[in-house]
């Protein structure tokens, strides 16, 4: 579709990609580990899909946030599919903390403090862990 951010550009960095969604990983300093699924046809909403593409896609946001929370070690996840802004199906997956600069809001929200180099510092380390586990737990949902 034209002028449509995630039909025409990746949406992050491409960790797992499959023939019906790709799993992307979102440069955010201030929530290392957020991750999106974007359906590849371009559709707005999830009754767009058949109940078994509705199943696909589900059950590929529900891998990533198990990896998610075994490498990230959230007190949360946050899982939202807005698309207000890009109207292209897509579900935001975003380990929380009670320390990130949002909490207990959305993310989307005002900062509520500053950031604490130290948390933050080891959760862009763990980051770095989480396509690894994000593509086998995909693998081992065959």
């Amino acid at each position: 579709m034209a002028n449509c951010n995630l039909c025409e550009q990746d949406g992050g960095i491409v960790i797992w990609s499959g023939d019906d969604c790709r799993v992307v990983q979102v440069a955010d300093p201030d929530l290392p580990g957020l991750c999106r699924v974007i359906w590849n046809r371009h559709v707005a909403e999830m009754t767009d899909l058949s109940y078994s593409e509705r199943e696909i896609l589900m059950t590929i946001v529900f891998a990533v946030e198990e990896a998610m929370r075994q490498v990230m070690q959230p007190n949360k996840v946050n899982l939202a599919s807005l698309g207000n802004q890009v109207p292209h199906l897509h579900w935001h997956i975003i380990p929380r903390y009670e320390d990130d600069p949002f909490f207990p809001d959305s993310v989307w929200s005002q900062r509520k403090r500053g950031e604490k180099n130290n948390p933050l510092l080891v959760r862009q380390q763990l980051a770095l862990q989480l396509p690894k586990m994000i593509r086998e737990t995909i693998a081992n949902l065959h």
